[in-house]
């Protein structure tokens, strides 16, 4: 399996993703998982999977001893794995800068050099692929497929490819060509395709033409919550201020503005509500103006990027979660909030509203419909228990668990095809 983060180093949603299929995998009880990450830090949960530090793969020979291995990278990786995967350096790689051992550095997350890592760990699958012994490739999201082709081309394994989000997802349309480029030729090589909504799997069938008799749905799922968070108590804003919050990447996919412009329409109605827009993007100085702009600075607030138990936090200090997306493949997100009891608000583009149902579903652009689902469930004590009782209900259901257990059967389909 190819990832490219994983937790607790998230920086994306695709890390919550990876980590839950893993969990999901491990618990049908037969399928090992070999996890390639780009730049593991020794701290990862390893339970669901066996870690393969694509940063200590070496791809030049070096003369190192055992001793000099364990200080350099006993952390993330054996000795005995590194001469392995050195005995399997097939090709002439010294066009590429390695280190001290003949590895290939990583920064680690989305570096302005991000093409270069993405060729860079593509290369070192074929080693991995010839050391390995396994059945099938899993790989996730368009950093990876260079890579999965690559291991399949070295072992002659069949492909599976997980679509977490397309480029037009991520632009409204505007693609990059290189990144489309990169994603079609992914979908071109696969033998299954994966979605995590049939909203993406009908991008990928429309936009890239793929034969819809490999092309599946599998939707995402979420995990139970820590006893630590669950019983993290929720604050009691009853007979006070009332709290709705954004939380996500402050991107043109997310529908930011749509949000400040609900919010505006809320406040001129009421001056009880604070609304937060957690994250942090190329458009969080836009809507910091647009909020002045308004006239509603004394209301919002700009906290930056969140993870971890400030995530959960955040969530149940929230009277309404709002998701006003775009284009929005799935968004764990939603899911998680209704974990914490938080009574939800998200768009009906996106891939979480085909399987939710106790929350409140609206058009990302109608503000209107946005502004009424906050202000009710902020001043209707029976909707927001309503919501919060039903809604973490309906999600404690929805388990990566099962998520396993169907990309398990499509294993078996590939594999038999």
């Amino acid at each position: 399996m190819f990832g490219w983060e994983y937790p607790p180093h998230v920086y994306g949603g695709l890390a919550t993703a990876n980590f839950g299929i893993a969990e999901g995998l491990k618990s049908q009880g037969d399928v090992d998982t070999l996890l390639c990450l780009p730049h593991p830090f020794g701290d990862e949960d390893r339970n669901a999977a066996h870690i393969i530090a694509m940063n200590a793969v070496p791809m030049q020979w070096r003369n190192v001893s055992r001793e000099y291995l364990e200080q350099r990278v006993g952390n993330i990786m054996s000795a005995d794995d590194y001469f392995r995967y050195r005995d399997n350096i097939y090709s002439d790689f010294s066009r590429i800068a390695t280190n001290d051992i003949g590895c290939i550095e990583f920064a680690g997350g989305y570096p302005s050099n991000l093409l270069e890592e993405i060729n860079n760990y593509s290369a070192i699958a074929g080693v991995v692929a010839r050391s390995e012994e396994f059945d099938i490739i899993h790989a996730h999201d368009w950093l990876t497929y260079p890579a999965g082709i690559h291991a399949k081309q070295i072992s002659g394994r069949k492909l599976c490819i997980h679509v977490h989000a397309t480029d037009f997802d991520r632009s409204r349309g505007r693609v990059n060509p290189v990144v489309f480029g990169i994603e079609r030729d992914g979908m071109e090589h696969a033998d299954c395709i994966m979605c995590v909504s049939e909203l993406t799997r009908q991008t990928v069938i429309n936009h890239y033409h793929q034969d819809p008799r490999k092309v599946f749905t599998v939707h995402n799922a979420v995990y139970p919550l820590p006893q630590e968070i669950a019983e993290m108590p929720r604050p009691d804003h009853s007979k006070g201020e009332k709290t709705v919050t954004f939380l996500g990447r402050i991107t043109m996919q997310k529908g930011p503005e749509y949000f400040v412009e609900a919010a505006n329409l809320v406040l001129k109605h009421t001056r009880d509500v604070r609304f937060c827009m957690a994250g942090s993007g190329d458009m969080m100085n836009q809507m910091i103006q647009l909020v002045a702009e308004r006239g509603i600075a004394d209301r919002f607030h700009f906290p930056g990027f969140m993870r971890g138990e400030d995530v959960y936090r955040c969530l149940k200090a929230s009277d309404v979660y709002v998701m006003p997306s775009v284009s929005e493949p799935f968004g764990i997100s939603p899911l998680e909030a209704m974990q914490c009891g938080t009574p939800t608000i998200i768009s009906k583009q996106s891939g979480c509203a085909e399987i939710l149902h106790n929350c409140f579903k609206i058009d990302y652009w109608d503000i209107h419909a946005m502004a009424d689902a906050i202000y009710s469930i902020c001043h209707r004590p029976s909707l927001f228990n309503f919501l919060q009782m039903e809604g973490k209900r309906e999600v404690d259901q929805i388990t990566w668990e099962k998520v396993g257990a169907r990309i398990r059967r499509l294993y078996d389909m590939t594999l038999n095809f």
